[in-house]
Order: structure tokens, then sequence, then C-alpha cells
């Protein structure tokens, strides 16, 4: 169910599936590399099918085009570049390795947590969204910036999964195992569904836990 990879300095897993009956998703994700870091997007297009997946498919485009910009100026770009489309809601979230942080940022309902690798480093943490569509109404863009750890796992997840799955974040120990969980028991069939686990490793192998 879950498609494993890496990059240099994270290892991530996706499970997606468009609404049933569809062939193209309007859930669509990014893990862009680039000098020193590493750029994370999920991207909802608003309902689902053609028209949706042209909305996700465009803002993935425009953010993979210069991952290393600053979170708020990539999202402002992707804003004037779905003007002409339905619109999308956008979680993103930009790894540095020299500083060991992660920038993130939301317009919408694309949850985010970011799930500790030891539980003396704190709970999981949990973005606040701003209300919003990007290409339509942008909020005032608050980006929010957090120290990471080896292990740290960031899980995104659309609005096809539903929200209670937050309440499983600490179930698992292995990601992989723990986004095929997710994602068979809170996927929505009433719409494209796509839940996304991006793990910090900033290079160390021995530091991860469950890789693919």
């Amino acid at each position: 169910m879950t498609a494993p990879a890496s990059e240099p300095l994270v290892n991530y897993w996706v499970a997606e599936r468009p609404i049933p009956g569809q062939n193209e998703s309007g859930d669509q994700f990014l893990v862009a590399h680039y000098p020193g870091g590493v750029l994370v997007a999920v991207v909802d297009g608003l309902g689902h099918g053609d028209l949706a997946s042209l909305a996700a498919k465009q803002a993935v485009a425009t953010l993979a085009a210069q991952p290393d910009d600053p979170v708020q100026v990539l999202m402002q770009r992707c804003h004037e570049a779905l003007r002409k489309t339905r619109g999308a809601v956008v979680t993103l979230a930009s790894f540095e390795a020299s500083s060991e942080s992660m920038t993130w940022l939301a317009v919408g309902n694309v949850e985010a947590v970011l799930r500790r690798s030891s539980k003396p480093r704190g709970k999981s943490i949990a973005i606040l969204p701003r209300g919003g569509i990007v290409g339509d109404r942008l909020p005032p863009l608050n980006p929010a910036t957090l120290a990471v750890f080896p292990g740290d796992l960031l899980l995104l997840a659309t609005d096809g999964i539903a929200s209670n799955f937050l309440r499983e974040v600490d179930r698992m120990e292995q990601p992989r195992q723990l986004i095929n969980h997710i994602f068979a028991q809170h996927a929505k069939n009433t719409d494209d569904a796509l839940i996304l686990g991006v793990q910090w490793t900033n290079g160390s192998r021995a530091s991860t836990c469950g890789a693919p």
C-alpha cells in the first residue's frame, strides 16, 4: 500500500488513491531535496476528479521549481499560480540540515503532526492551519519553526483521511506499518485520500527507526 523512498536527508512513505470511480486524484505530494534541505508538501485540490488534479499538480510543479525558497514565499507563489484553477489547500514543511530545524505553514485542512523520536523530547506536535484557499483567499502567512531530531516523523494527511487518525500517531514504531494502518482504517470512500510520512534522518542511517 505504501511506496517507500529516500532522499539524502529523509526517508518517506506515501499511501494514496483517488476517490473510487476516478482515475485522477486531487491529492498530490512533493518531497524535493535541495542543497542542505528538503521541502515537503501535501496539496489537496478542491473537490475531486480532473479539475482538482489539475490544481494540485500545478501547485506541486510550482513548488518543485524553487524548493529552497522560504515557505511563505512558496505559498504566495502557489497562490498566484492557482488563480485560474479551482484552488487547493496546502501544507508545506521545509527541513534545514545546518540548523536541524523544520519550518511549516498550512493554508486549509491538510493535517500535519510531528511525532518525536524520543519521548523526553516532548509530545507530538500538530500544526495549526489557517483557513483559506490557495488561489482564492490567502490568509496572513505565519510560519512556525521547530527543532527536529533524527528519527522524528512528520505525518501529513488530506481530508480524505478521517482526522481521528491523530489519536494513533504513537500506536506503532515502524513508520511504514503506521501509515499502512492509518490508511486502511481511516481513508474515506467519499474522497481522494493521501497520507505521507517523512522521517528526518539528516543523512544518518543509524538514527532512523523503521527505514524502508
